[in-house]
């Protein structure tokens, strides 16, 4: 009691003025129902409204209604439209003024507004790239607004994200990359009446100012040297005429494509998962002493001494497992191509963590969603994760001073002008 008498005492004279109003008006509106008060609030929002959108068509016509003695234009009032407007308290009739030529623009409520919480869609959009479920949304939105949205609604707002998304497919992208990742993460889609496996291509670049952009998102059946090239050819007609080094996880018919359609571009298969693949069938006893030798392999400091020690490891370890230093060899040639650079090149790409962190915040958002209905609803929720996603990609390596010194020497040729 002794805190409420206080927090009466500090009220600002403004403040006790207005709560007189306030009860003044509780007992003339005959209020006794908090549905009542939720009206009276609906009432005072259409009234806001309406008052603040005479005062703007006022403004833009330069005189007030009736006062035709300071009119100096041609246009004039033309009576009012009917708009509704959603509210955290249902949904309000608004006034909307007119004007005879058509050219009132009004800011209060803009044209296309359909909500005094304008970041209702926003929102939706939001909660769908981080993965919520039309249901999560729903719900989300009834307890923040008031507003019940359906299924078909968040899907016709989320829809509208496909365009811009197509747009963003086909920009024009810069005509020279320093470092290209590539990668296919896959989804179950509806096709047909049946469930389909399908791979999203995904291309991250790193130009020469060192900043990483997600170059493309492209939705196909299954890796090929077909797909591939169609996607490598989409970078190339979008502006992309030179690819220093491609990193990849030895990506099936990856290695056709790129020399028929960027030839002079360098490939680094990621050391990481070649690794990974070496001792994914090597007992546990043995482990440990199997990945000393085969560091010894992929930290050398050159190509040289990298061969020799994978000599070594073949003499100890090849009888039990014949098929280890058989991998290594047969991709030595995508996977020796970091050996030539300095530590900082080596660091940024023997492996590919850049588009496998990217990849890792994907099914983060998508793991709600076993199946797709169509590749649009798949590319949609892709779409507005990347941008959720990418927002916080706002610098550069630390280091990228140094490794564009070094790429200015190695690819000096081919640097821009």
């Amino acid at each position: 009691m002794e805190v409420l008498y206080m927090a009466k005492r500090n009220r600002s004279p403004e403040e006790v003025e207005r709560r007189a109003k306030i009860r003044e008006l509780l007992q003339t509106s005959n209020i006794s129902s908090m549905d009542d008060i939720q009206n009276l609030f609906k009432e005072t929002i259409a009234e806001f409204m309406e008052n603040g959108l005479d005062a703007e068509l006022d403004e833009e016509l330069g005189y007030s209604k009736y006062d035709y003695r300071n009119k100096e234009t041609s246009n004039s009032r033309n009576g009012h439209s009917s708009k509704t407007l959603r509210t955290s308290f249902g949904n309000v009739e608004i006034a909307v003024p007119r004007d005879r030529d058509g050219e009132f623009e009004p800011q209060l409520l803009k044209k296309n507004q359909t909500s005094v919480s304008q970041d209702i869609e926003e929102k939706i959009l939001s909660m769908y790239a981080k993965g919520m479920t039309t249901g999560d949304i729903e719900t989300h939105i009834r307890d923040i607004y008031g507003v019940a949205v359906s299924d078909t609604t968040i899907s016709r707002i989320t829809d509208k994200i496909l365009p811009v998304a197509k747009e963003w497919q086909q920009r024009p992208l810069e005509s020279v990359y320093a470092v290209v990742f590539l990668d296919a993460i896959h989804y179950h889609v509806r096709s047909e009446g049946q469930i389909v496996k399908k791979a999203v291509y995904i291309a991250i670049g790193v130009n020469l100012d060192g900043h990483k952009e997600v170059l493309g998102m492209w939705v196909g059946e299954n890796e090929s040297a077909k797909f591939w090239a169609t996607v490598l050819n989409g970078l190339r007609n979008r502006g992309v005429e030179d690819i220093f080094i491609a990193c990849t996880d030895n990506l099936s018919g990856f290695s056709e494509a790129i020399e028929a359609v960027f030839p002079k571009t360098e490939i680094q298969n990621c050391i990481i998962h070649q690794i990974r693949n070496s001792s994914k069938y090597v007992s546990y006893k043995d482990l440990k002493a199997l990945m000393a030798d085969l560091k010894a392999v992929y930290a050398a400091v050159d190509e040289p001494s990298a061969l020799e020690a994978l000599n070594t490891f073949s003499e100890h370890w090849d009888k039990k497992y014949p098929k280890i230093s058989a991998s290594w060899r047969e991709n030595w040639p995508n996977l020796s191509t970091y050996f030539k650079y300095p530590q900082e090149v080596r660091r940024l790409i023997y492996t590919t963590n850049v588009i496998e962190g990217f990849n890792r915040q994907l099914r983060k958002v998508t793991k709600t969603r076993s199946v797709f209905p169509t590749d649009d609803s798949l590319l949609k929720m892709l779409y507005l994760a990347m941008t959720d996603i990418t927002k916080k990609w706002t610098g550069r390596r630390q280091d990228w001073s140094v490794i564009h010194a070094q790429m200015t020497i190695f690819f000096a040729d081919r640097m821009p002008d």
